[in-house]
């Protein structure tokens, strides 16, 4: 009996092991892609340390110089710096606050729609721009801005608002709400997902007993809705607040041109600009590298916030 026992547990012992040998046979292609193109390349960040020149090849980023910091100190002399930190910080902190209102009052507002034939149609046309190319939206967003035969001008012209057409994409007062709203509209219908998947995880008992006590639809939705999706919403914004050096480059690329620079020039762009115009990769690593660092800390710091308000966090 006893040999039996110990023929039987070494059989299973000897599945798990093959079970386990090919669960991480499969988790190997994906294990090597992390490690060369994730690991392997962070040796690069050296060059944010150093006077390296690309005409030194790659061996350069273990033999060029250290600088002390000066790629760091060029980067804070720069007269771009401020501006850059300005419209970075600007555009996101405006453009995260008013998307996750928006976001939020349309999924709400969304969940409430009966008729499942009309909810479907708004959620195809409200997601489908997610899933074109900034390249392709900005050229359609652009051609509503031009001033010639634009909608927006014609329709601001129709309604004597202006005398004349407006280049909006030539007068830098108007970049930043021009970047607000459009990737607004581009991902309005997108994000809207995470808050009606949070929404269907809410216990519908909760909303059978509002009904019991004479709740309205605008009162349901204020009590139970919005605290049951209290932690999505508290995660979104850590997120948001852990991204807020970060500009979608495609967006800001395709709309910047040399007149509405001052107010277009963003980390994402200067990095560009700097490191592969004009080959100064130190300096460009420098950027990100200092971009990389914050974000962590904001990460931290608004996850430490959330949890303590709301006991809600990542970690």
């Amino acid at each position: 009996m006893a040999k039996e026992k110990r023929v039987k547990k070494a059989a299973a012992i000897g599945r798990d092991f093959r079970t386990q040998a090919e669960l991480h046979a499969m988790l190997l292609p994906g294990t090597i892609c992390i490690l060369l193109f994730s690991i392997i390349p962070l040796f690069g960040l050296l060059i944010a340390f150093k006077s390296f020149k690309a005409s030194m090849g790659f061996t350069g980023i273990f033999t060029s110089q250290w600088n002390n910091f000066k790629n760091f100190t060029q980067v804070f002399r720069s007269s771009q710096f401020l501006p850059m930190i300005k419209n970075t910080l600007g555009i996101n902190l405006i453009g995260q606050t008013i998307s996750i209102l928006v976001t939020i009052g349309f999924a709400l507002l969304l969940n409430e729609i009966r008729s499942v034939k009309m909810k479907s149609l708004v959620q195809t046309v409200t997601y489908m721009p997610h899933f074109l190319s900034w390249v392709v939206f900005g050229g359609l967003c652009i051609n509503i801005l031009s001033p010639n035969g634009g909608i927006v001008n014609l329709i601001l012209m129709g309604l004597k608002i202006i005398e004349k057409p407006i280049i909006f994409l030539a007068e830098p007062q108007y970049f930043w709400a021009i970047a607000i709203v459009t990737a607004l509209i581009k991902d309005l219908g997108w994000g809207a997902i995470l808050y009606l998947a949070a929404i269907a995880g809410i216990d519908t008992g909760l909303y059978e007993a509002a009904t019991i006590d004479g709740a309205g639809r605008w009162q349901k939705m204020r009590y139970v809705t919005v605290p049951g999706i209290m932690p999505t919403i508290m995660i979104m914004l850590i997120f948001a607040i852990a991204g807020m050096l970060n500009n979608n480059f495609t967006q800001i690329y395709v709309f910047q041109n040399v007149l509405n620079q001052s107010a277009s020039q963003v980390i994402d762009t200067y990095v560009y600009e700097i490191g592969l115009q004009q080959f100064q990769f130190g300096v460009g690593t420098a950027v990100s590298l200092m971009k990389s660092v914050l974000a962590v800390i904001l990460l931290v710091l608004a996850n430490f916030a959330s949890n303590k308000l709301t006991d809600t966090g990542l970690f």
